[in-house]
């Protein structure tokens, strides 16, 4: 493409700057020789800025166009003193420097690397058009030349009219993550986004632990579904592991209690019997023999008397006397031991909500018959509110983690966005290093195989687990101020970014990924869905 044909119906000479005086492997310093198209804004709308800095130019070189970024812009002054007249003489100059980032060679239409090329002395620098941005943009993405981009979501930052509008598989096949510092503008990112999504019939599965988005949506474009109120799973469904997260188990020893007692209560549910198991007095070879006959099937149990049957499982063996006495003992140490456990389960419990999600209730939706209808329906979105169980990191862990699990399980997905907010609430427990991402790990490394793309937001980049991170291709920057979280994301940034993530304003947005040619610094579009997010007024 040539210079013409790159700013056609317009003609060249009114955005020209100036020629290139000094050539530098990745950069370069033109000489401006139009000062009125640097002075006079008037000719212009408000997206140029050609006397500052960050805006793009155009190089016009031999082996094509180069798209440079300008980093510096200087003026001088001299005077030139002439003893014998009494007069001055004044010559005034101004340069700019800049950054090349792509180029077009004359037989292509679109901008790529520029590689070993570079520029050239005297080649003309022209300043880039809103169209050129947008070239650039269709430019910058390297997957789904066939793929319908998404609508608009954001523009470029000092570029009004250059709206951001990219292929999902630009960002979301190597999976997307949204960070940022409260009130940075996150929440809203992720919605825009989602918005679009959804709007253009592509399938998301949305867990909300907030419920910060449960009027974004109609009813019409998305199933919701609110656990504990209309949505139940059954407690046979929830593996061993998955109740150490939901309880927060401290260490092995409690955990092995939590199975020995959701063991017991099965036995109790298979012979029909509503109690716990009471095996103070009771034949060790016989309760033995009775655990032993819990089978594979046997999963059910009643969830609500967990607390006295971890009680009831402070037993022990006694000294064998002349009597061979070989029945159960009360045992005071196990007792106090198992105790925290049992204040973290009845916790858990007093929320009512707790024991209506645990159940079998014929009358509400069950959790994973939803969801095995919707991994296989096309264009459906599901939404999951978990904030009527409590803000307790456990349950909401387990929850990510049993979804996950599940969906791994299936075959024949459709391929769909699974969105987790403040993912950051699940990281670690309270009580342990445990870590809450094994589903999502999971996810993250096998999930792209069968059409599942994360798409995460958190606060902290430092709360989600290394190996989850590390397969992130793609993350929306919002502001963020501690060394720490920046030291986390700087290797996805340049020396340029990194110094402007403390500066990015709410809704400014760096957007970096493998997927793209370049960093993108943008302004996402706030949506117009109801969103619960306000910061009241003190």
């Amino acid at each position: 493409m040539t210079i013409e044909q790159l700013y056609a119906g317009m003609d060249p000479q009114e955005f020209y700057i100036g020629k290139v005086t000094q050539v530098y492997r990745s950069s370069c310093i033109a000489q401006i020789d139009n000062l009125t198209l640097m002075s006079d804004r008037s000719r212009f709308n408000k997206s140029f800025l050609p006397n500052t800095i960050n805006y793009f130019v155009i190089v016009d070189s031999v082996v094509g166009l180069f798209l440079g970024e300008v980093f510096e812009n200087k003026a001088s002054r001299k005077s030139i003193y002439e003893m014998s007249s009494g007069t001055t003489k004044s010559n005034d100059y101004q340069e700019i420097c800049i950054d090349t980032i792509s180029l077009m060679p004359t037989e292509a239409s679109k901008f790529q690397l520029a590689g070993f090329n570079t520029l050239g002395i005297t080649d003309k620098v022209y300043l880039a058009t809103d169209e050129v941005y947008k070239l650039f943009l269709q430019s910058l993405e390297f997957t789904g030349e066939d793929e319908e981009p998404l609508p608009p979501f954001a523009t470029y930052l000092n570029k009004s009219q250059a709206e951001v509008s990219l292929k999902p598989s630009t960002l979301f096949n190597r999976h997307l993550m949204c960070i940022g510092a409260t009130n940075s503008g996150k929440s809203t990112t992720a919605l825009a986004i989602l918005d679009k999504v959804v709007s253009t019939r592509r399938k998301a599965l949305i867990i909300d632990p907030t419920g910060e988005y449960r009027n974004a949506f109609s009813n019409d474009e998305i199933t919701k579904l609110t656990l504990g109120v209309d949505t139940t799973v059954s407690p046979g469904k929830i593996s061993m592991e998955q109740w150490e997260k939901l309880f927060e188990t401290e260490n092995s020893s409690q955990g092995a209690v939590l199975s020995e007692a959701i063991t017991s209560l099965r036995y109790m549910k298979k012979i029909g019997e509503s109690t716990y198991y009471n095996k103070v007095g009771e034949d060790i070879e016989e309760v033995q023999e009775n655990i032993a006959s819990v089978g594979k099937d046997d999963v059910d149990f009643n969830i609500e008397l967990l607390p006295e049957q971890i009680q009831a499982e402070s037993v022990c063996e006694p000294d064998r006397d002349n009597n061979y006495n070989f029945k159960y003992r009360y045992d005071t140490l196990r007792a106090n031991l198992n105790s925290s456990l049992v204040q973290k389960i009845q916790y858990q419990m007093t929320n009512t909500k707790f024991l209506s999600f645990f159940s079998n209730d014929p009358s509400m939706y069950n959790l994973l018959d939803v969801i095995e209808d919707f991994i296989h329906l096309p264009e459906e979105s599901l939404y999951i509110d978990t904030s009527q169980l409590g803000a307790s990191e456990g349950i909401g862990g387990m929850i990510i983690d049993l979804v996950s699990t599940f969906v791994m399980s299936r075959e024949n997905i459709k391929p769909f966005v699974f969105f987790i907010d403040e993912v950051h609430r699940y990281a670690k427990s309270r009580y342990s290093d445990k870590d809450y991402h094994g589903g999502l790990t999971l996810l993250a490394r096998e999930g792209r195989k069968k059409g599942i793309f994360l798409y995460l937001t958190t606060q902290n980049p430092k709360d989600v687990s290394p190996i989850l991170f590390g397969q992130i291709g793609t993350m929306l920057i919002h502001r963020l101020m501690l060394n720490d979280e920046i030291r986390a994301v700087e290797s996805h940034l340049d020396d340029y970014a990194i110094k402007h993530v403390r500066k990015l304003n709410q809704g400014e947005v760096i957007l970096t990924s493998v997927n793209l040619l370049h960093n993108m610094f943008i302004h996402v579009n706030k949506s117009p869905r109801t969103q619960f997010n306000e910061t009241p007024q003190l």
